[in-house]
């Protein structure tokens, strides 16, 4: 098969891509990703050897661009990791959110009509749920849980969402949705609250915490989130939205203390900072028809994982380095860009 993943150069996308080359790798991955600020070509880097592994540079929401790429390439299955997903950034700079996410989208699902994919799979979020309250454990996300939205990005997302099982109804088009938890592992981007954590930890910087550290998130290891796509991909029912979760619920302020603990580094660091607008305050999924219907468990306790991800961080210093001070945005056309940028020009 011929899978295009968009949005494969961030976070979720290239750990996506690293499972399937191990996985699967008779299977031919074309990333098409625009390398906005998250967009890190360095975490391609090991990929780019592969002869089934083809990297190209373009913005979902370009409509000449995106069809001239699924003209040239014929993929059988898109995945779209192809998301602004910072919530701090959509209060601040919501338009970038709603084309990205919302026009990017329907993009995508117009190119998949024209030109008959076997498969569409929206990769999107617990956020589109809304929240749950604190003092509610028994009370968790099911795929028939009403959308409703706090931020600009998880509004997003939710339209996005939409739309996917509008053109399935309407179109045909042969779609899947999966809303995951919150991830975490190796490639996070330096901006989110684990790797930020970390990062600040090592350099023995205070660690901002949004007001007392109560809220609470479903944290999964990356990789449980891979394995779970690839099943719906080849397994899951079209037309059907599955939840993604770990049970592996944390406060904001657990999350910390176990890095600090693990990094052997004082609370002394930990500073109670104003909390976010429209702050959720917990998120929580029940994956039991994921479970049920595939098979799908997550393979990585909460610790288990976090240490996972801070000894890979101790490891690639150089990485999330290149991030924080610039680096990594220079490294597209100096290792790669001259290859890429006239193959789809239209």
């Amino acid at each position: 098969m011929k899978i295009i993943v968009t949005g494969g150069a961030g976070f979720i996308g290239s750990n996506f891509i690293y499972y399937m080359m191990a996985k699967h790798p008779e299977d031919k991955i074309v990333c098409y990703d625009a390398l906005t600020y998250a967009g890190n070509l360095e975490t391609l880097e090991n990929a780019m050897g592969n002869a089934n592994f083809k990297f190209v540079r373009g913005d979902i929401t370009s409509r000449a661009h995106v069809e001239a790429f699924f003209a040239a390439e014929k993929p059988d299955i898109v995945v779209n990791f192809a998301a602004e997903s910072h919530v701090d950034r959509s209060i601040e700079t919501p338009d970038i959110f709603l084309r990205t996410n919302i026009l990017g989208t329907g993009v995508l699902l117009d190119c998949c009509r024209k030109y008959g994919i076997k498969r569409y799979h929206q990769v999107s979020t617990d956020e589109v749920y809304g929240d749950l309250p604190l003092d509610r454990p028994d009370l968790f996300f099911t795929e028939e849980t009403n959308l409703h939205t706090s931020s600009p990005y998880s509004a997003s997302k939710a339209s996005a969402d939409l739309l996917v099982q509008a053109y399935h109804r309407t179109y045909g088009v042969p779609a899947t949705i999966s809303r995951c938890s919150n991830n975490y592992g190796p490639y996070h981007f330096p901006e989110k609250l684990i790797p930020l954590m970390i990062a600040n930890a090592l350099a023995d910087k205070k660690l901002p915490v949004y007001g007392t550290g109560e809220n609470v998130r479903d944290w999964l290891y990356v990789e449980d989130h891979c394995v779970a796509i690839d099943l719906i991909l080849r397994k899951g029912r079209v037309g059907e939205v599955y939840n993604i979760g770990g049970h592996n619920e944390r406060t904001n302020l657990q999350v910390v203390e176990a890095i600090l603990q693990e990094l052997d580094k004082p609370a002394s660091l930990i500073e109670f900072v104003e909390d976010r607008k429209g702050h959720d305050r917990r998120y929580a999924i029940d994956p039991a028809k994921i479970h049920e219907e595939l098979g799908w468990v997550p393979a990585t306790s909460f610790d288990a994982g976090i240490r996972k991800t801070i000894q890979w961080y101790l490891a690639h210093k150089c990485w999330w380095q290149n991030i924080l001070s610039g680096d990594y945005q220079k490294y597209y056309e100096r290792m790669y860009g001259k290859r890429t940028k006239l193959e789809y020009a239209k």
